[in-house]
């Protein structure tokens, strides 16, 4: 049984550089990671012009305490991806190894688990404390919901294919339909979370990824660069060919300055030869004009 910590008001709570900031489990599985790489990659923009002072922090796998225990992690969860706006990614200076809620005071506006089973540690509502009074192991899906305040809570069963979306309303989450789409609207993030078919890291599968309020897919870096590249060889092309065709303007006012030049040449030889046939005749006394 975890038993929860009465804190010691005269000493202060730990911080970030002092708590465990892995449980020692291993990752269930080969998707996860990359899984987690794509939703940061792609979102990265977007975020950037919505906190151009940086204020904001991106977990992934990364412990949220939320209260002490003995072991400390036993009072942390670590959900497999998680975006805080309003913190900075460094606290003092120094890379965040875990988000401690009794430092920070602000809640994840949405976090994202990759459930490999079926999902059932992801909506755990087990509470704190059971019917008798006593502390217990509480679950993932009741932490989030009624401790940590998370708004958006989404779940991914990487076997199925399955997502489901859960807003936080009057303290409780509500599932979210999807729209037309099939997307699950992330209202204050101005973006969609939706499954999306295809390769990344030498997987082909299904895939969590953003699209925009408009439906567009946000892009990871490797597909805006292969769209720059893309670009850049159609202006390219553009240039070639219009270089072709300066060319051939080129060629076309050359062969006209030719043509002009050799009309100028046979008009000058016609009135040079006009010029001798009438030194001719008057030099026989014939006057060219009266003729």
């Amino acid at each position: 049984m975890t038993s929860t910590i009465i804190p010691d008001l005269q000493k202060p709570l730990p911080d970030h550089t002092q708590l465990p900031e892995s449980d020692g489990t291993f990752v269930k599985n080969f998707q996860e990671h990359p899984q987690s790489i794509i939703l940061t990659d792609s979102i990265g923009p977007l975020l950037e012009q919505r906190h151009p002072d940086g204020r904001y922090a991106i977990g992934q796998d990364c412990g949220i305490y939320w209260r002490e225990t003995e072991p400390a992690e036993k009072g942390a969860e670590a959900p497999d991806w998680f975006y805080v706006p309003g913190v900075p990614a460094k606290v003092n200076g120094q890379t965040r190894r875990s988000y401690v809620l009794w430092k920070e005071h602000l809640a994840p506006l949405i976090a994202i688990e990759f459930a490999s089973g079926n999902g059932s540690e992801e909506r755990d509502k087990t509470p704190l404390y059971n019917e008798a009074g006593e502390v217990q192991n509480p679950g993932k899906f009741w932490v989030y919901e009624r401790i940590i305040h998370i708004l958006f809570y989404g779940i991914f069963e990487i076997k199925t294919n399955k997502l489901e979306v859960y807003h936080l309303a009057d303290g409780c989450y509500q599932e979210i339909a999807p729209n037309e789409r099939g997307h699950y609207p992330i209202g204050p993030l101005g973006v969609e979370l939706g499954l999306w078919e295809g390769s990344y890291q030498n997987q082909t599968q299904i895939w969590l990824r953003w699209w925009d309020l408009d439906g567009n897919l946000l892009l990871i870096g490797s597909e805006r660069a292969e769209i720059e590249k893309h670009r850049a060889e159609q202006a390219e092309t553009q240039l070639e060919q219009a270089e072709t065709q300066l060319e051939q303007v080129e060629t076309q006012l050359e062969q006209a300055e030719t043509q002009l030049a050799l009309a100028e040449t046979q008009l000058e030889q016609e009135r040079l030869e006009k010029q001798r046939l009438l030194d001719r005749l008057r030099a026989a006394g014939i006057d060219p004009d009266n003729l």
